[in-house]
C-alpha cells in the first residue's frame, strides 16, 4: 500500500508541470494559452494606440504646416487646415494639393472668385457658389481624387502633376502645374511624418 502511494505521489510530480505548462525536465509540453493570449491583446493594443497617436500626431502636424503658411501671409483660409489634410487623406490626394491650388487660384481666399460664395479654388470657372470654405473644400477633393462620376475620366488613377494638368490645361496656363507644385514644396515635405516611439 505505502509502494503505491509513493508511486503515485511521485507521478503527481511529474504530471503537475505538464498540467500548469511551467518547465520541465523534458521542455514545455503544454503551453499556457491563457498567458499567450493576453499578451498576444496587449501587444496588439499597444501597437493599434501607437498607430492611432501617429496617425492623429501625423494629421496634426501636416494642417499646423498648411495653417501656418496661411496665417503668416494674412489668408483667410487659416483655419482650415485639418479640413483639407483630412480630405486629401480620404480622397487618396498629396496633402499639400488643395492648399497650394487654393494658393495659386485666390491667394488662399484673400482674391476668392467674386462671382461665386466661398469659392477659393476657381472650382467650376467661379460659378459654382458653396455655403463654407468646408464645403469649397470636400466638392474639389472629392472630384480632384476622382471620386466623383461626373469628373472620375479627368482625375482618377493619375499623378499631382497629371492632375493639375487636367484641372488647368498647359494650354490655359502654361506653367500652372509647376507653380502648384513649388508651392506645395514650400508648404512641406511630401512624406512628412510625425511618428510617436512605443514606450
Amino acid at each position: 500500500m505505502k509502494k503505491n502511494n509513493i508511486i503515485r505521489f511521485v507521478q503527481s510530480l511529474i504530471l503537475l508541470p505538464f498540467v500548469t505548462g511551467s518547465a520541465t525536465p523534458f521542455g514545455n509540453i503544454i503551453k499556457n494559452p491563457i498567458n499567450e493570449s493576453v499578451q498576444i491583446v496587449f501587444t496588439q493594443k499597444n501597437n493599434t494606440e501607437t498607430t492611432a497617436l501617429n496617425k492623429l500626431a501625423d494629421k496634426k502636424a501636416k494642417s499646423l504646416a498648411i495653417d501656418a503658411y496661411f496665417e503668416t501671409r494674412g489668408m483667410p483660409l487659416a483655419g482650415t487646415g485639418m479640413k483639407m489634410v483630412e480630405e486629401a487623406e480620404k480622397n487618396d490626394l498629396d496633402w499639400r494639393l488643395l492648399p497650394a491650388i487654393a494658393i495659386r487660384e485666390s491667394t488662399g481666399g484673400k482674391f476668392a472668385c467674386k462671382g461665386a460664395t466661398y469659392s477659393s479654388f476657381g472650382w467650376g470657372s467661379c460659378k459654382i457658389n458653396f455655403d463654407s470654405h468646408e464645403e469649397n473644400i470636400e466638392v474639389v477633393a472629392k472630384n480632384l481624387g476622382g471620386n466623383n462620376p461626373n469628373t472620375a475620366r479627368h482625375y482618377a488613377d493619375k499623378t499631382v502633376k497629371q492632375i493639375l494638368q487636367a484641372y488647368n490645361p498647359p494650354s490655359v496656363v502654361p506653367r500652372y502645374a509647376e507653380q502648384v507644385m513649388d508651392i506645395m514644396n514650400v508648404i512641406g515635405e511630401a512624406d512628412e511624418v510625425v511618428v510617436i516611439a512605443q514606450g
